[in-house]
């Protein structure tokens, strides 16, 4: 353990993180490996490898992954903005090579392979983008002769129309949903809001008319006919597990259930565990988000505030829509969930933003304002 005397970097780290922040994103790493082991084997033996494959490589995945989320927690806010600048350049650039180059899976290019590793780029773009938007919205607060809202604007239809060229409509309801947030956050004038609350609606009745599969999987929503055997497995999976779970490796809806190792993992966890793991898993959730919220609400730094909002606000969008989809609270998307789906791109780019959130939220001399300190009385000298 650090010494506080020490000042070296790594002791100057340990006493300044965000210890709770850090325990709570290795508590959901260890809780992805555990329900891998859960989850996975079936699925491995059903498409002919050996069982505990999609475990190894979940293993294996979380090296780099802890890495990234260690080493970027060590950087400046600077340095934060500029390592998001050379990904996001990246990810851009990956995301159009996949639309003519990418691994195509389903009918979707979201891929792409290299040194023979199948890498999503989007999964990269996300915090990213989050963290240059930030930048963008807090420069133009800074400054209002600099356009940033509308620079911030032209990034976003950019990486919404990658996304929809894809087709990715989960990743750009996402990315959307979470743009607006801070963009109503740094000062959105209402006839802004009105504005894009109609190009969302439009954009959805657009999604609904052009993609074929959207519309199957809105119309299985709502009228329940249709191939629902994935969200209905997935639903009796939560049910049979009750409150405490039939216990580990005892399930079986969860043989049959396709994707129970990434999209439907919360509901192996529900059938094994019980839903008390599930809630312990939402609270995991609700604890990073609002957090991060109060931290935000506390910082005087523009861009600290509208990042460290954005990077939360996009993990908890994103659980929200996984844990949805296998409640069937919503129409059923393929989206992982964060830390604890099995998936390599995901989980080496949400240790990478919650990395940036570390490195943010780190205890700084320079963010205290004067009233926090408490003056020592003035003592006069004796007459």
């Amino acid at each position: 353990m650090a010494s506080r005397v020490d000042r070296g970097p790594v002791a100057t780290w340990w006493w300044t993180v965000d210890r709770w922040y850090l325990a709570a994103f290795l508590s959901l790493m260890v809780l992805g490996v555990v329900l891998s082991f859960a989850a996975s084997p079936a699925v491995a033996e059903r498409i002919g490898l050996d069982s505990f494959h999609f475990v190894e490589r979940q293993i294996m995945f979380m090296i780099p992954a802890l890495i990234a989320m260690i080493g970027v927690s060590f950087l400046s806010a600077r340095n934060v903005r500029r390592l998001a600048l050379l990904i996001l350049a990246g990810s851009l650039l990956l995301m159009l090579a996949a639309l003519f180059i990418g691994v195509e899976v389903k009918g979707a290019r979201r891929w792409v392979a290299l040194a023979g590793v199948s890498v999503q780029p989007s999964e990269f773009m996300k915090p990213a983008f989050v963290i240059i938007c930030a930048w963008l919205f807090a420069e133009h607060r800074r400054q209002p002769e600099i356009p940033g809202n509308l620079f911030a604007m032209i990034l976003l239809v950019l990486v919404l129309a990658l996304l929809v060229a894809q087709p990715d409509l989960g990743q750009t309801m996402l990315v959307a949903g979470t743009w607006g947030v801070m963009f109503f956050m740094a000062g959105m004038p209402w006839i802004w809001i009105l504005l894009l609350g109609a190009l969302g609606i439009a954009g959805a009745l657009a999604a609904y008319t052009v993609f074929p599969h959207v519309a199957g999987r809105i119309d299985r929503f709502l009228t329940g006919e249709g191939d629902t055997f994935q969200v209905d497995t997935g639903r009796e999976a939560i049910i049979r597990g009750g409150w405490w779970g039939q216990g580990p490796g005892e399930g079986t809806v969860k043989r049959i259930l396709p994707d129970s190792h990434t999209d439907f993992i919360f509901s192996v966890a529900a059938e094994e565990f019980g839903i008390v793991l599930c809630f312990v898993v939402v609270a995991l959730f609700a604890f990073i988000v609002l957090k991060g919220l109060r931290f935000a609400l506390r910082e005087e730094d523009d861009f600290t505030r509208f990042a460290v909002s954005g990077l939360v606000i996009l993990m908890g969008f994103q659980s929200v829509i996984n844990m949805s989809v296998n409640l069937q609270l919503m129409p059923a998307k393929g989206m992982t969930l964060p830390f604890i789906s099995y998936g390599g791109s995901s989980l080496v780019a949400m240790a990478i933003s919650m990395g940036m959130v570390l490195a943010l939220t780190t205890r700084r001399p320079e963010r205290r304002k004067t009233s926090d300190y408490v003056f020592p009385p003035r003592i006069l000298p004796a007459e």
